[in-house]
């Protein structure tokens, strides 16, 4: 373990492939080594044993439980400004990945997780960390050396006496280490003292209950200090560790011990199998608490803070336009035909009809102008949600009354515009989706039907409201919305301007409306590309600390062309000098 901390120390790169496949052959090995020299009735009726005293097993675990929680204690002692529960929960997701990962390069998450959840910086983290994990190992070493005498100790004084020397020169190199950081201001590393040698041992001598258990459980009667050798060399053992777990040097190390203690090879096995049995489901247990507990969450938060909602937003100025804008890509075939279908006022407020065109290679944005759209191109390129993000900084720009956009496919009816931006016309709401589910037609593809379904609840709970169309592509948002939006990616937008809207104390409203399938061209949306894509840019989007609402300027590279000669705008944009809207 000391030798995959300091390659993550030093950036030495293992291949993970590399790492599974080593692992993974070491434990075949283990495995078939075991099950071929080991007589299933012992380990049966040890199990047996233990299932008969279900409060012990759980006396074990609680004492188990209680030397990682003094471990956090003592790293808490080094680092005041770390809490207990992360701290516990940082060795817990620790012990936890050293059970699943080969290498124990489960190590790193002791590291990882406190950076992540906490204000301490890596430098610090790696530095406690390294430092706390050679002196609990020194203070068993120390513990060997005072209750070894007349047990097995001095057959393996040479291997512990080398292995203490090492772990001695790593302590000093950590200890210097933490004193250099403790030179700067920003700091929060205290040197360690009496309370983490005595920590430490404590810490060893709570761990050592385990095997001890199993030990009488398998019919072995060691006595405390004999469960501290043993705990000590399976420990030790853990150094040389390849397969998950420590599968195969643990129970290696712990039934030699035992077997240099005077018990029986059979039964030494079975209490080596059941304190790893043991000690591996409670890890797994704790590690996935420890995933989600203390808040924030090793992946951060899961759903949407909640927000209170802001006032109504009032009605908009008489006669201020309505921007309903079309992100296009390559919609030579439709667009003209969505164009066609919008209409020119809705309750007194001017339509203004534009076309982001996105780097299409075809005559989407000839076909559109000559249908009446004014054009904004995208100087290449970028994607749906730099379309929507060009649209919606048009839209604040203007100081438009509502604005709209749905896809250029044809599958949604800009004939529907006056539902779409009723609620805002009249104060009651700041952004508004169009729901294929809440009425109206609802054709659509098996797969594709539960696929929105299922992203639409998922974005339900994250959001913590009911959304029942939350991959809709007709939407429509207030002045005050469209200024404040942000998009956190270009590929899409559909979860992100929502979770962001939201976060926001926007107030949101659904209507229904009518859909159909595209006759012309194919989605760019594939199932694994846009949960690749989506999923990051959601959890980014819940755990961003900024929740004001400030408008931003558009950052894409764009410029409006008007022209209906398709050369024309091939030549324009060629010649166009980028800028920054």
């Amino acid at each position: 373990m000391i030798l995959i901390r300091l390659a993550a120390v030093f950036r030495l790169r293992i291949p993970m492939w590399l790492a599974w496949s080593i692992g993974l052959a070491f434990t075949a090995v283990a495995a078939w080594f075991l099950s071929s020299s080991f007589d299933p009735s012992i380990l049966a009726s040890s199990w047996e044993a233990i299932k008969e005293a279900p409060l012990a097993i759980l006396a074990v675990a609680a004492v188990y439980f209680a030397a990682f929680a003094l471990r956090a204690l003592v790293w808490r002692n080094v680092v005041p400004g770390l809490t207990f529960g992360h701290a516990l929960a940082a060795i817990h997701l620790a012990i936890a990945g050293n059970h699943v990962l080969p290498l124990r390069l489960g190590e790193a998450l002791r590291v990882t997780s406190v950076v992540k959840r906490t204000s301490l910086s890596l430098k610090e983290a790696t530095a406690s960390s390294l430092t706390l994990r050679a002196a609990d190992a020194l203070a068993l070493a120390g513990l060997l050396v005072v209750l070894g005498p007349g047990l097995a100790v001095p057959r393996l004084a040479g291997a512990f006496g080398v292995l203490s020397l090492a772990l001695l020169a790593v302590l000093a190199g950590g200890l210097w280490w933490m004193k250099q950081l403790r030179k700067l201001q920003t700091s929060a590393l205290r040197m360690p003292g009496s309370f983490v040698a005595l920590g430490s041992l404590a810490a060893w001598l709570l761990e050592s209950v385990v095997i001890w258990q199993a030990a009488h459980r398998a019919g072995i009667p060691i006595s405390a200090t004999e469960a501290v050798l043993v705990t000590a060399a399976t420990i030790f053992s853990q150094v040389l560790a390849v397969a998950p777990g420590g599968f195969g040097t643990y129970e290696a190390a712990a039934m030699g011990t035992l077997i240099l203690l005077g018990a029986e090879p059979g039964p030494a096995l079975a209490a080596a199998l059941a304190a790893h049995a043991l000690k591996t489901a409670y890890s797994l247990i704790a590690g996935a608490v420890a995933l989600v507990t203390p808040a924030p969450g090793l992946f951060g938060r899961l759903r949407l803070p909640k927000t209170p909602e802001l006032p109504p937003p009032g009605a908009p100025p008489a006669g201020a336009p309505i921007v309903f804008f079309l992100p296009a890509r390559n919609e030579e075939a439709n667009v003209a035909g969505v164009i066609d279908r919008m209409p020119q006022q809705v309750r007194g407020h001017p339509v203004e009809c534009v076309v982001i065109d996105d780097g299409s290679t075809d005559r989407t944005a000839w076909v559109a102008g000559a249908a009446g759209a004014r054009i904004l191109a995208l100087a290449e390129g970028h994607g749906l949600g730099a379309g929507v993000r060009r649209g919606l900084a048009e839209g604040a720009s203007r100081r438009a009354a509502a604005t709209v956009f749905c896809d250029a496919d044809g599958e949604y009816d800009p004939a529907e515009l006056d539902k779409l931006v009723a609620p805002i016309l009249s104060g009651e709401a700041d952004y508004v989706a169009g729901s294929r589910f809440a009425g109206g037609s609802r054709r659509m593809k098996p797969h594709r039907n539960f696929g929105n379904r299922l992203l639409s609840l998922v974005l339900s709970v994250v959001a913590r409201r009911r959304i029942s169309d939350g991959q809709s592509g007709y939407r429509a948002l207030s002045y005050r919305a469209a200024a404040a939006a942000e998009l956190v990616h270009d590929y899409n937008y559909a979860q992100v301007l929502t979770l962001d809207l939201l976060g926001k104390g926007f107030r949101y409203a659904e209507v229904p409306i009518n859909y159909r399938f595209r006759t012309e061209g194919r989605t760019f949306v594939r199932l694994l590309p846009y949960l690749r894509a989506v999923i990051p840019a959601v959890l980014k989007e819940i755990n961003q600390s900024s929740t004001t609402c400030e408008a931003k300027p558009a950052t894409d590279r764009f410029h409006d062309v008007s022209s209906n000669d398709p050369s024309g705008v091939k030549a324009e944009a060629a010649a166009q000098p980028i800028s920054r809207a």
